[in-house]
């Protein structure tokens, strides 16, 4: 018996384009789970569709920024796939914003990306006939919301939302069965590490990478524990963030 079986179940995941995402979606269908890959760009979701094992997956064409569409478009996905093992939300936004350049249209944008589509992803979820036995979600933080580095204010406050988010929806949602977790990465090696890696100095970033005494981490390493929370293996988890930083934070 493998506990991280997904045979039968359909998982939507978000920000499948690329990256965590991308990987997690690989990782869901080679446990056999139907996968809805979800992101803003055909194209690329169509790689990521061909690099998926088994059948039965399909693509969504979705900006959650739309996050009063979501609903709604959750239950138009359920009514076609039948009810949804699963939400795992991947997409987000990570922007360098000072606080003195921290104007209202650039707060709005990251919060209404990385916390309204959160808030609205488990309303849709949490419909009748959304949501199979034993169903979940599973946000993916930041390490960012424990640890404080300078320029990412905002953008940390939306991951620590998240986290806080998690424990009281993990409540409120438990009568219908439904868990609700949490994944704090730390720096992982995506196309969005490489975009600051040039960025930063040889020694900024050698800094960076000795601050994890483990090493970073890969796209695969956050896939695992999410297939975790979302499996058998996560049934008695809720309310919970796994946090994921090669030791980062136990310094």
């Amino acid at each position: 018996m493998n506990p991280l079986d997904l045979s039968g179940s359909t998982v939507l995941v978000t920000g499948a384009s690329s990256g965590i995402g991308r990987e997690v979606s690989i990782l869901l269908s080679v446990l056999n789970a139907r996968v809805v890959l979800v992101g803003r760009n055909e194209e690329r979701l169509q790689q990521t569709l061909a690099s998926l094992t088994g059948d039965g997956h399909r693509v969504e064409t979705f900006d959650l920024a739309r996050s009063e569409e979501i609903p709604k478009w959750v239950q138009s996905i359920a009514a076609e796939t039948g009810p949804l093992r699963g939400i795992v939300h991947a997409a987000g936004k990570q922007v360098a914003t000072p606080i003195r350049f921290a104007a209202e249209k650039k707060i709005d944008d990251l919060v209404r990306t990385n916390l309204y589509s959160a808030i609205m992803l488990a309303r849709g979820f949490s419909q009748k006939n959304c949501y199979a036995p034993g169903g979940c979600v599973v946000f993916l933080s930041s390490i960012t919301a424990f640890a404080g580095k300078p320029a990412i204010s905002v953008y940390a406050a939306t991951k620590g939302a998240l986290i806080a988010l998690t424990k009281s929806l993990a409540l409120e949602l438990a009568p219908q069965r439904i868990r609700v977790n949490c994944v704090a990465p730390g720096f992982v090696e995506t196309e969005m590490l490489a975009e600051l890696r040039a960025l930063l100095t040889d020694e900024q970033m050698k800094a960076l990478e000795d601050a994890h005494p483990l090493g970073l981490g890969t796209p695969r390493d956050v896939a695992n524990a999410v297939a975790f929370l979302v499996a058998d293996t996560g049934r008695w988890i809720t309310g919970s963030t796994l946090v994921l930083d090669g030791g980062y934070t136990a310094q």
